[in-house]
């Protein structure tokens, strides 16, 4: 069996056609609105962010610092359109970082992008996605094969290379989202680099709150088990709103062993979780 049925289920889902059918019904204006504003600024900034990066293809840092620029406008930009109302706790680390945080949507990669200047550690198969594998591509997002223990090398490697040359790098090393009632064990491997070269783990907690009155956070935002991506997406359109809460960490977790690394990371992302809490009928 290949992979794209199950990168089309994720990305689609089975029920697509009720999903639209059902927003129609109800109203379809928000939703539309929004996804039209997305789609249009999406690719404004597309083109200005190949231009800029094309015509300073000889300087890296400049390069870096326009790719930067673009996508952290773009991503505010993307929190505006979906009207996120975001609470910045602590400071953000500057580049070149290493940063660890908790993963409960992909709200997560606009809000971090929007406020760290870095690229993403994210698993193999978002390369797979329509339109969206083609622009984590494009502004350097490192894929990971978790089922290769071969790969790790590869990785460490491509994240020694991107802090080296001024970058930061974001981690999600509980390696999947979740609803968001606790913070996963951290998965080790990537720890390794920090480990090797003793440098220190950034850590961000993430969190989101919706408005009375309308789903919670737990279903209208946090992305998990078996939701697929396309619908929840129209869904969280169709909200008017809700709050995100990026805190992050006073002090880096440092030490020589990649699993000890992982325990501290996990407890420091902990602190300062609030965990969403499926509702009580």
């Amino acid at each position: 069996m290949t992979a794209q049925p199950d990168v089309r289920e994720e990305v689609f889902g089975g029920n697509l056609k009720q999903t639209i059918g059902t927003l129609l019904r109800t109203g379809p204006v928000r939703p539309i609105v929004r996804l039209g504003v997305i789609v249009l600024w999406t690719s404004s900034l597309f083109v200005v962010l190949v231009t800029g990066m094309w015509l300073a293809a000889p300087w890296p840092a400049r390069r870096r610092g326009w790719r930067n620029r673009i996508v952290g406008g773009w991503a505010r930009g993307m929190g505006r359109i979906v009207n996120m109302k975001v609470t910045i706790l602590g400071t953000a680390p500057a580049p070149p970082f290493f940063l660890v945080a908790n993963h409960i949507s992909y709200c997560d990669i606009v809000l971090l992008l929007g406020h760290t200047k870095g690229v993403f550690v994210a698993k193999k198969e978002l390369n797979q996605w329509p339109v969206i594998g083609y622009l984590t591509r494009l502004v350097g997002t490192i894929f990971v094969d978790r089922n290769s223990r071969r790969d790790a090398k590869r990785v460490l490697e491509a994240i020694d290379q991107r802090v080296a040359s001024g970058d930061g790098v974001i981690v999600f090393p509980e390696g999947t989202s979740s609803a968001g009632d606790d913070v996963y064990p951290m998965r080790t491997a990537l720890f390794q680099w920090a480990a090797e070269t003793g440098s220190p783990v950034a850590v961000a907690t993430i969190h989101y709150t919706t408005r009375l009155g309308y789903p919670p956070a737990r279903e209208a935002v946090c992305w998990w088990g078996d939701m697929s991506f396309v619908p929840h997406v129209l869904q969280l359109c169709q909200m008017p709103g809700f709050s995100a809460t990026l805190h992050f960490g006073s002090e880096p977790v440092i030490g020589n062993d990649r699993a000890v690394l992982a325990v501290r990371a996990r407890e420091a992302v902990a602190k300062h979780f609030v965990p969403h809490r499926p509702e009580v009928m």
